[in-house]
């Protein structure tokens, strides 16, 4: 039950049977109507636009619409006060008992309360981190990471079926410079003195480990053959080892996907992929043999002064043509791209959404323009850019890592201050804005700390259920039947207030999943954690409002169902940011 969902089709109901509404009804668009918490709670819990919206329509004043709309709300049953404020917006007051109602739905709901169709089950493909596997992934692929993984899992939770997708860039150069740093170290392993790392190949050590395998896999052979023939093999090698240990920082991040993609598979049987993709796109009139001119400031790197196959990409909200087959014959990194999209669409993904690093935002109008030329407008494609995070610990910039050799890597972080504290603080800021991370502060044990704010509140939630065996021995809370015991009883003021704030937990959801904003999710649960940790302090002042009352047993399991209820909400929103909700907090 949503109760913005539940008074959005009241209203609408109610705006059908008024008699300037019905006869205009066929130029009327319900559409722009929304209800949604006032501003200013004190005015109310449910507000509308309505009146504001339709008058101009209409040709009447806005006040005087909302006057006829106030006078149907009146007569509805759940309705005990609808007031008309400023300019025409209608603000609507509940009666206790559709609270204690609806508070009933959330208990029996547990978990699945907030859960949403909004989705419909369409397929959703989310790409993110897909780093070039030459080496432990950095703290900027970290916020990418968590940024994709939340907004899955949200999606996921709003109804959508969601594929988690890592797209290896195992193909092009940086392979090679992989493979021969890495045979480098092997020549270390076997006694070698290689001394400073030469410019221009990877120094960090982790590539140590990858040399001793080479060295007991194959002695020393490879250090007889030609590079043609050790290249390939170490290559695959290091690209397995990169890998694994990819995927060992991000579980430890608890980040699971469920697709790895190969870019080497779309450059496979002749790269045939990658050749079907660019007859589809000449197929459909979007490729053409052509010259480009010089670009402007910076040269791109595909561009040549000589005639290439081109995409017509500025005829699908592009900036510029875009290379597909260089002048030698061979396929540019962005023909790969244009094979990548096109096999996603051909896995029958309805809308594709790539979670980049701030350095990619000239990706997004070329891949928007592919997506419209390969499925020719039938896919929507979303390009979301996570910007910079910078590391301080009290403060002071945090130095580089000497096991990567010149970055800070996530699982540094992750070993330093928890999983849990780099998830929630990783989307404790919207993804296009700048993040400071500071060491220190996201491991006090304080309300300036969102992470332990939030925790912490579904720990007291269950230290409450210890304190009711405590208080009633026998106390068993599976064999009661909490959602029955409200009516009647949470009535005070502070107690629907905090009811309220979980109401809005399934608009936050629907809202969160539409604009693809996972951050919505950790600011509501901060809000939910201070509203829930405020009212406990008021019982510490006023023990009427306590939540055991060790005098009053039936008052205490109604009122242990609205703690049930925030402790679902709770565990429900930190699963979808990644994240536990601990028991117990020392």
């Amino acid at each position: 039950m949503n109760l913005f969902t539940d008074f959005d089709a009241r209203i609408k109901k109610i705006l059908e049977t008024i008699d300037i509404i019905r006869q205009n009804r066929s130029s009327i668009d319900f559409d722009r109507v929304s209800v949604e918490p006032p501003r200013d709670a004190s005015h109310g819990d449910v507000a509308t636009n309505a009146a504001m919206v339709l008058a101009k329509p209409l040709g009447t004043n806005p006040r005087a619409l909302a006057d006829l709309i106030v006078a149907k709300l009146k007569d509805e049953p759940d309705v005990i006060d609808v007031t008309v404020a400023g300019p025409g917006f209608i603000n609507v007051r509940l009666s206790v008992a559709y609270w204690q109602r609806l508070l009933a739905v959330m208990i029996a709901s547990g978990e699945d309360y907030g859960r949403s169709q909004t989705g419909a089950g369409r397929k959703v493909n989310v790409e993110y981190v897909s780093a070039n596997p030459t080496g432990p992934m950095h703290v900027g692929h970290c916020r990418g990471a968590v940024v994709g993984d939340t907004l899955a899992n949200l999606l996921a939770f709003a109804g959508y079926a969601v594929t988690k997708e890592y797209y290896i860039n195992d193909a092009g150069s940086q392979i090679d410079v992989l493979a021969r740093s890495a045979f480098l170290r092997y020549r270390e392993a076997l006694g070698d003195e290689i001394g400073e790392i030469p410019p221009g190949l990877y120094p960090g050590d982790y590539l140590v480990p990858v040399g001793v395998a080479l060295v007991a896999e194959f002695g020393s052979s490879l250090r007889l053959m030609p590079e043609e023939s050790w290249l390939p093999l170490v290559k695959d090698r290091a690209i397995d080892a990169m890998m694994a240990m990819i995927r060992e920082d991000l579980a430890a991040l608890n980040v699971i996907h469920d697709v790895f993609y190969s870019e080497r598979t779309l450059h496979a049987n002749g790269a045939g992929p990658i050749r079907n993709a660019i007859n589809d796109l000449t197929f459909k009139g979007h490729v053409y043999k052509g010259a480009l001119p010089p670009p402007k400031g910076q040269v791109l790197e595909d561009w040549e002064d000589r005639e290439q196959t081109l995409f017509r990409s500025t005829e699908v909200g592009d900036d510029i043509d875009r290379p597909l087959i260089k002048s030698d014959g061979t396929y540019t990194y962005f023909a790969a791209d244009v094979a990548y999209f096109k096999d996603k669409y051909d896995r029958g993904f309805s809308e594709m959404i790539y979670v980049l690093g701030a350095d990619h935002g000239g990706y997004v109008k070329r891949l928007e323009a592919v997506a419209r030329a390969v499925s020719g407008g039938t896919s929507k494609l979303t390009v979301l850019l996570c910007q910079l995070v910078k590391l301080f610990r009290e403060g002071e910039p945090v130095k580089m890592s000497k096991r990567s050799g010149d970055f800070v890597t996530l699982r540094e972080v992750v070993d330093e201050v928890g999983r849990d504290s780099v998830r929630f603080m990783m989307i404790y800021r919207k993804n296009s804005e700048p993040l400071d991370f500071d060491f220190a502060k996201v491991t006090e044990q304080s309300k300036d700390n969102p992470v332990f704010y939030v925790q912490y509140a579904h720990a007291r939630c269950m230290s409450i259920f210890r304190q009711a065996r405590e208080a009633f021995p026998g106390f068993d809370p599976e064999s009661i039947d909490f959602a029955a015991s409200v009516a009647g009883h949470i009535d005070d003021p502070n107690e629907l207030q905090l009811v309220a704030k979980l109401a809005e937990y399934p608009r936050v959801i629907e809202a969160a999943a539409l604009a693809q904003e996972p951050h919505r999710i950790a600011f509501y649960l901060y809000d939910l954690a201070s509203a829930f940790h405020g009212h406990w302090n008021k019982g510490k002042d006023s023990p009427q409002l306590r939540f055991v009352n060790d005098k009053n047993r039936e008052l205490t399991i109604a009122r242990l169902g609205l703690v049930r209820a925030v402790a679902s909400v709770l565990r429900s929103g930190l699963s979808i940011t990644g994240t536990d909700a601990p028991d117990e907090m020392r």
